[in-house]
């Protein structure tokens, strides 16, 4: 008789989509300590307080801003990162809690 399997959890599903791309889980990497890859003394908001400003990242990258907002839009779909407008700049900041739950249930699922 085979067994029931039950449907993954979709908030999982989507945050292991948003991190199956290498650059959006090498932007969580950087995002994990802002202050050691993003220029501190250009900041206008702390960046472990705030978040780093979605320009710093795009310079950073080297692709369009647009594809870069896509990007962290994404993570930020899955609960990884949340954002916050600071005047007219969005800075993004991962959500530590959101992701410490993500590993644990990862653990729990495999």
């Amino acid at each position: 008789m085979a067994e029931s399997v039950a449907a993954p959890d979709p908030e999982l599903v989507r945050a292991l989509r948003a991190l199956a791309n290498p650059l959006r889980l090498q932007l969580l990497a950087w995002l994990r300590d802002p202050e050691q890859h993003f220029p501190v003394e250009r900041a206008i908001a702390d960046m472990n307080e705030v978040g780093v400003c979605v320009s710093h990242i795009q310079e950073k990258v080297g692709l369009a801003q647009s594809t870069v907002s896509a990007y962290l839009a994404e993570l930020e779909r899955a609960g990884l990162v949340r954002s916050t407008r600071v005047g007219k700049w969005t800075h993004y900041k991962r959500d530590e809690r959101r992701i410490a739950r993500l590993v644990a249930e990862l653990g729990q699922t495999l």
